[in-house]
């Protein structure tokens, strides 16, 4: 299971980042788009596994969103959400260029206040 991993490198990036105010972290937002496979209750799942082998996790609420697919039409100029993987758009041309979908990225970090 990927998904455990992926959650210790999120916290260790945070206490590389973080080293000062790591211990007030309230809340990990992670954002994840659809391409990345990425399942936001196996996240979840191997958060509450972490926390079994780190206690001090357990007051961190971890939140992750799934991202759509985003992408952009040479043709028409225009970005259009890729439903069902279907990398058409509107105005008929296919595809490749992928502008959203495939990040796995921390997008907000909260802290307690002093």
């Amino acid at each position: 299971m990927h998904e455990i991993s992926i959650v210790r490198t999120v916290f260790e990036t945070l206490q590389e980042t973080y080293p000062d105010k790591f211990e007030r972290i309230t809340k990990v937002q992670i954002e994840a788009g659809l391409l990345s496979n990425i399942q936001p209750i196996l996240i979840q799942n191997a958060f509450e596994a972490l926390i079994m082998e780190e206690p001090a996790l357990a007051d961190i609420e971890l939140e992750v969103l799934l991202l759509p697919i985003i992408a952009h039409c040479e043709a028409c100029d225009k970005d259009f959400e890729v439903v069902r993987h279907k990398f058409v758009c509107a105005c008929g041309t296919p595809s490749k260029n992928i502008i959203q979908g495939e990040e796995l990225q921390i997008s907000q970090v909260e802290f307690l206040e002093k």
